[in-house]
């Protein structure tokens, strides 16, 4: 019978006691095909590939399903921990709460098996976010309340998810309490219905109601939080890799496990009292540690625009890409191309890049990955083109303090564009789906930037510079900014500023006054006395007067 305030030992099995699968190892010649068949023949959801490494069979399966039956099988490969047998069983669900998909069980150099995460495990680890989102503004909370309530009239269940639940982690500051404040990207998970739900909200916010169909989602507009984005738990199905998936209403975990990365695959149970967190592949101990990684191997394959979207959470957040996450960024490359991807949605990724404060850190890593070969197989990242990607930070406020109508992804794609051959020109401008008239500007700065620097430097008074200058584009006024030298940058600095808004006192009545004949006569009066005036030649509107008059007799003269 036990003992009341007896202090009983506690038992630990150890970690072989989690061990649920004899190791099945598999030849390193491999291909998907064969890989999978020996796992179905064997039962098997993780195969031993070499050292600490697995493949799960759920990879494979995934890979069959994109056409990839020949790729050798272990190019699926993911590291895992390997723990000693006499260890304590904690440590091995500290690996599995940290996201690890199995783990290796060694008694010394002999493998005993593998141990695999359990529902339990998973269910046991979700602590309360409460105290977090505690200190988010009472604005966002009335929202949650009012997302908890329809959710139950519903019925359904509600979660937040995506880049949110990533902040509140992060104790980033959101706004002081009672202000009112927008989120771009609060993001609600719902089981169920979420455009019925997310009509419902528009209604109770007094919101604007955008439904988007084919992807079981909707945007509640709204002017106290910005917009909110409703979507259906659903997991996804990439038939064509780059393709966009069908998507198929699902739970929450499933919703989870089709995302980028494990940062971006965490849930706040808004249902729940306490708002436990949902983070069944180790998004937490990825922040904690600054790392960027994604959920399975062929994650770049199925949408080459999370290699992108990598670089710019890398460095917006200042995280590194883990190892193995650049191992299937090599892989995606190696895959490439890839038809079904649109232009539309790699220029939207640019865009995206283009819009953050430094730019220059993701577009060098995309450079150095090689990532560029996505535009065109040709495609090289030059130490040039790495200098002007450098110096793209200042671009923005150069741009704004000059009210200059330049797209800042357009500028971008000059300078990724600017050193390579005319032909990989052509080519990466097709792939991104640039035509008519952005095209030709575009076409025109990377292919004539040679010239343009060199009527610059030839043009020796400030109205020679402003007859080269007036006739470019703004995106090409940016390159000549950008990638210029310092008399370059001075001249197209005076004319940002200066140059292009000096108009001549006099008018085109006052010249006709002065002897002027009407007709072609007085725009031609205008250009030259406006070059007279840039020269610094003329000072006043007398003056001005007066060099009309004399303009006048020297062309009836001529």
């Amino acid at each position: 019978m036990p003992r009341r305030a007896h202090v009983y030992p506690q038992v630990d099995p150890g970690a072989v006691s989690l061990v649920s699968a004899a190791p099945v190892r598999l030849d390193a010649q491999a291909t998907v095909t064969a890989a999978l068949a020996l796992a179905r023949r064997r039962d098997a959801t993780v195969m031993v590939a070499t050292g600490r490494r697995v493949i799960l069979r759920e990879d494979l399966a995934r890979a069959r399903a994109l056409g990839l039956g020949e790729l050798p099988a272990r190019v699926l490969a993911r590291p895992v921990p390997a723990v000693d047998a006499r260890a304590s069983e904690i440590v091995v669900r500290r690996h599995f709460i940290d996201g690890a998909p199995a783990a290796l069980v060694r008694d010394g150099t002999t493998l005993v098996g593998i141990a695999t995460p359990s529902a339990a495990a998973a269910a046991a680890a979700r602590p309360s976010m409460r105290h977090r989102l505690a200190q988010w503004p009472d604005a966002v909370w009335s929202v949650l309340h009012e997302v908890r309530r329809l959710a139950t009239s519903a019925p359904a269940s509600a979660w937040l998810v995506g880049g949110a639940v990533r902040d509140c982690l992060r104790d980033v500051p959101v706004a002081l309490r009672d202000v009112p404040v927008t989120l771009p990207d609060l993001d609600i998970a719902v089981e169920g219905d979420a455009p019925a739900l997310a009509e419902a909200l528009a209604g109770a916010l007094g919101g604007s109601l955008v439904v988007h169909a084919r992807f079981l989602t909707a945007s509640v507009e709204t002017s106290t939080v910005g917009t909110i984005d409703v979507i259906t738990a659903r997991s996804e199905r990439y038939e064509v890799p780059g393709a966009l998936p069908r998507v198929m209403p699902a739970g929450i975990e499933r919703d989870l496990r089709r995302r980028d990365f494990t940062v971006n695959a965490m849930a706040i149970d808004l249902m729940a009292n306490d708002h436990a967190l949902l983070d069944p592949l180790g998004g937490r101990a990825d922040l904690a540690a600054g790392r960027l990684r994604v959920l399975h191997p062929l994650s770049f394959v199925e949408d080459p625009t999370r290699m992108f979207r990598a670089a710019r959470y890398a460095a917006r957040l200042g995280f590194d890409i883990d190892p193995w996450t650049r191992e299937c960024r090599r892989l995606a490359i190696a895959l490439a191309p890839y038809p079904a991807l649109s232009g539309a949605r790699l220029l939207a990724e640019l865009d995206a890049i283009a819009r953050d404060e430094r730019p220059d850190v993701a577009l060098t890593d995309l450079g150095d990955s090689q990532v560029y070969r996505l535009l065109d197989r040709r495609y090289r990242f030059t130490e040039q083109t790495r200098a002007w990607v450098a110096a793209l930070p200042a671009a923005p406020a150069w741009v704004r303090a000059g009210d200059m109508d330049l797209r800042p992804v357009e500028l971008i794609v000059v300078t990724l564009l600017g050193d390579q051959r005319p032909e990989v020109v052509a080519a990466a401008l097709d792939r991104l789906g640039y035509a008519g008239e952005p095209r030709k500007r575009i076409l025109g700065t990377t292919t004539g930037h040679t010239a343009m620097l060199g009527a610059l430097r030839a043009a020796r008074t400030p109205s020679r510079r402003a007859h080269v200058l007036r006739e470019l584009s703004p995106v090409a006024l940016g390159w000549m900014w950008l990638a210029g030298d310092a008399e370059t940058r001075a001249a197209v600095e005076w004319w940002r500023s200066t140059g292009r808004a000096l108009r001549p006192a006099l008018r085109g009545d006052d010249v006709v006054a002065l002897g002027v004949p009407p007709g072609p006569e007085v725009a031609a009066a205008l250009r030259a006395l406006r070059d007279a005036r840039l020269d610094a030649a003329l000072e006043d509107r007398d003056a001005e007067a007066e060099w009309v008059r004399r303009w006048v007799v020297t062309r009836k003269e001529g």
